[in-house]
């Protein structure tokens, strides 16, 4: 008798182990896939962590570049900076503190209603002078919310170079 005419329980396969059976995955061969996962997970995550912080850091920077445009907006048409008083409201919504503008465009000269806050909750700060002799400074104390600092805690001002 050949090997193809011999019955298929007869040609090697196991009586207590049917076909379908053999091609299953084991239990030890899923266990080791889920651990390689939780590992590359475990990775992805620590990598992600970092990267949180700096995307604060550089969001904080972004804002505050879109602020400075918008008082260089307000110099060109007012012929002056918003004052102290009058802060970086009066770039979303006409001042009602002296100088008032004799015009003010409709839309404000931000694209938003209000004054965003810092990434980390808190609002931007608008002195006038600014330091260092500079006519105004726009500033973020970072997550901290504290003057100084380094890292995420480190101030972010509209004086810095661009980075």
């Amino acid at each position: 008798m050949t090997p193809d005419s011999m019955p298929p329980a007869d040609r090697g396969a196991s009586p207590r182990r049917p076909d379908r059976l053999r091609r299953a995955f084991t239990l030890v061969e899923v266990l080791v896939v889920l651990v390689i996962l939780s590992i590359l997970a475990g990775v992805v995550t620590l990598n992600l962590v970092g990267q949180a912080g700096r995307a604060r850091v550089t969001g904080a920077r972004l804002q505050i570049r879109v602020l400075d445009d918008a008082v260089k907006a307000y110099r060109l048409d007012h012929g002056a900076i918003p004052t102290q008083d009058q802060g970086l409201e009066a770039l979303v919504r006409p001042p009602t503190r002296p100088p008032i503008p004799r015009t003010y465009p409709e839309g404000g000269y931000l694209d938003a209603r209000e004054i965003p806050l810092d990434p980390w909750g808190n609002p931007y700060l608008y002195f006038v002078p600014g330091r260092d002799g500079a006519p105004y400074e726009i500033v973020s104390y970072g997550r901290d919310g504290q003057p100084g600092g380094t890292g995420e805690d480190a101030e972010i001002s509209s004086l810095d170079p661009p980075s």
